[in-house]
């Protein structure tokens, strides 16, 4: 079935087939076994963590789930969570608890705030959350929101290289934090490439392809970017090259803006990254397959570590067709996860130790379970994938919500729900039990938050 819902200037298809099969019975679902069933009990959890935010942290950015109280990331509220997950309940058709989440958005969400934010995380999340609701469901509210937090984001591009600065305040365009990293210089080609395709207006795309290049030209000899840099002199700080926090999102967004976008230059930034780091991060040991820590010049590895972070790399390999790595990285992390009940945020491959034991509610290998279902329709990814939702309820349900855990061996709560849980963790899970076609990853791209953005727009 091919129908079309009018949005702003284009249709889109996708909002119409979501709107199809949520209004499904369960008999006529085509999932309509054992998975489809997972996928309401997913939903479910979502309802039971957003109903907590609702009583005990409405109209602040995170629920704090043991204590039940809100926390705000800044002075005062961005509503990171409303914004966070609106599209996962316009997925799992929650019309409800979106209605309540639209309705705070657009009459109390307001960026002329006098303070600094970090610009990659309100990138991620709130304009990503924005263009994602908008393209989803046509309402101008969403669109003039992003175009105004995306204006207000602008400045931190002003440094001499064209690498953004890390902070930027939202009311001045005052910008600080010259010394940034990979990932928080390279992902906005997904968010303001999409929003430079809706508004026409090319300067948010020209702005985020710039950094990229600038920080592409930089990378060493052997085709590795470091963990930090100066944006204003270029110079590299922390020359350590993997594929964890500081740089992660930097390989995935060359891949996905390339797609998107139909991008061929950034076509030829992913190949020609994705060789190297295969080259010189890629190990094997134990009989497994990971991805360490090297020297960005001599390529050397210098510490086996693998982290929960990096466990989003099997789905961009998958993204790639490099499903044979891509499973085999998978594999070596959920077992990982199998032995300890939860993902340890930080673990060395090589002495089989726990070096760092939070879990902070990370969606990465469910994201890449869900990628390598997809491509491959193998069933034992639906059977991790529901180990892995078994754990979540056992580990980090509270009264209020979902907690992250200080300690995945002693399994004690930290009193913590970001965002990204509704956002990314829950709605990964609820697509792997959804039957595979319910998306078509061939008309859209989700950006690291998990939000999606349209690729055909004409």
């Amino acid at each position: 079935m091919k129908s079309y819902v009018f949005l702003g200037v284009y249709f889109l298809s996708l909002a119409c087939l979501l709107l199809c099969m949520q209004s499904c019975s369960p008999d006529q679902q085509p999932d309509a076994a054992p998975e489809h069933y997972l996928a309401d009990s997913v939903k479910a959890e979502f309802l039971h963590a957003w109903r907590g935010y609702w009583q005990y942290a409405r109209g602040m950015d995170d629920l704090k789930p043991v204590s039940q109280k809100g926390r705000n990331w800044y002075e005062e509220s961005l509503l990171m969570t409303p914004v966070d997950a609106y599209d996962t309940m316009i997925l799992m058709g929650l019309e409800n608890e979106r209605q309540q989440a639209k309705e705070l958005i657009c009459t109390h969400l307001n960026f002329d705030k006098n303070f600094s934010v970090k610009a990659f995380e309100i990138n991620i999340r709130l304009l990503g959350g924005l263009l994602s609701a908008y393209q989803l469901e046509g309402d101008s509210c969403f669109l003039r929101l992003a175009t105004d937090l995306a204006d207000r984001l602008l400045p931190v591009f002003d440094s001499p290289t064209g690498m953004p600065y890390m902070f930027v305040n939202l009311a001045t365009g005052e910008t600080s934090g010259e010394i940034s990293n990979p990932a928080e210089i390279g992902t906005y080609m997904v968010e303001f490439g999409t929003l430079s395709r809706i508004t026409k207006n090319k300067r948010y795309v020209e702005k985020a392809k710039r950094a990229v290049q600038a920080l592409y030209q930089r990378r060493s000899s052997i085709g590795l970017v470091g963990t930090t840099i100066n944006v204003e002199t270029g110079a590299w700080i922390d020359r350590s090259s993997h594929l964890g926090g500081m740089i992660d999102s930097y390989y995935e967004y060359l891949l996905k803006g390339a797609i998107l976008l139909d991008d061929t230059e950034l076509w030829q930034m992913w190949k020609t990254s994705v060789a190297a780091v295969n080259r010189y991060l890629k190990q094997e040991t134990n009989h497994s397959l990971w991805y360490g820590r090297t020297d960005m010049e001599s390529g050397k590895i210098h510490r086996t570590w693998f982290g929960a972070l990096e466990a989003f790399f099997p789905a961009v390999l998958a993204l790639d067709k490099q499903l044979n790595f891509a499973d085999c990285l998978w594999q070596s992390y959920f077992e990982v996860w199998q032995h300890h009940g939860l993902a340890p945020e930080m673990f060395d491959y090589q002495k089989r130790e726990v070096v760092s034991a939070y879990y902070f509610l990370r969606p990465e290998l469910i994201e890449s379970t869900y990628y390598l279902y997809y491509f491959t329709r193998d069933e034992k990814y639906r059977e991790a994938g529901s180990a892995i939702f078994a754990s979540l309820k056992k580990h980090c349900k509270t009264k209020a919500g979902y907690a992250a855990l200080k300690n995945v061996i002693t399994k004690e709560k930290s009193d913590s729900m970001e965002s990204f849980f509704l956002a990314e963790t829950l709605k990964y899970l609820y697509l792997l039990f959804k039957h595979p076609d319910f998306l078509d990853l061939d008309e859209i791209v989700f950006n690291t938050e998990a939000h999606l953005m349209v690729k055909d727009m004409d």
